[in-house]
């Protein structure tokens, strides 16, 4: 069966690259926006680590609690004193951490790899991609399509 090809069987021109810039230039935009992607996972797993540090401390809270009510006095006063509650870096909770990191490096970054794409490919996002997905997919085949 031969696969049947149609004019909308072409990347949206959102994704193409524009007239005049060279492969050189798509691969460097590409390779940043993957840098950005990288860091998104990053952040993503910034934010896993200050849900699942403020989860622990009241985990050590109630096991504070727990000794408490088991006759450890002692042993819970400490545990309250010297852990729930405490900074995980000097003078900072983790939602410290995740707002330092969302304003000097997150968002510097995304700015960059947004200004760059202005400058050198009108704004558009994923060419190098764009142009990967039309050198491997097979036109006119049954999920192969190059657009919803």
């Amino acid at each position: 069966m031969t696969p049947k090809t149609s004019p909308a069987d072409a990347p949206d021109p959102a994704h193409c690259r524009p007239a005049g810039v060279d492969d050189a230039t798509v691969e460097a935009v590409g390779k940043l926006t993957e840098a950005l992607e990288t860091i998104e996972r990053a952040r993503g797993h910034l934010y896993s680590f200050h849900q699942l540090t403020g989860g622990a401390d009241f985990e050590l809270g109630e096991a504070a609690d727990l000794l408490e009510k088991a006759g450890h006095a002692e042993i819970a006063r400490r545990l309250r004193t010297e852990l729930v509650g405490r900074n995980v870096l000097p003078g900072r909770w983790t939602f410290q951490i995740v707002e330092e990191y969302d304003e000097d490096y997150y968002e510097r970054v995304r700015a960059e790899e947004r200004s760059v794409r202005d400058e050198l490919l009108q704004g558009r996002r994923h060419v190098y991609e764009s142009e990967l997905k039309e050198s491997r997919r097979t036109r006119g085949a049954e999920g192969h399509e190059a657009r919803p």
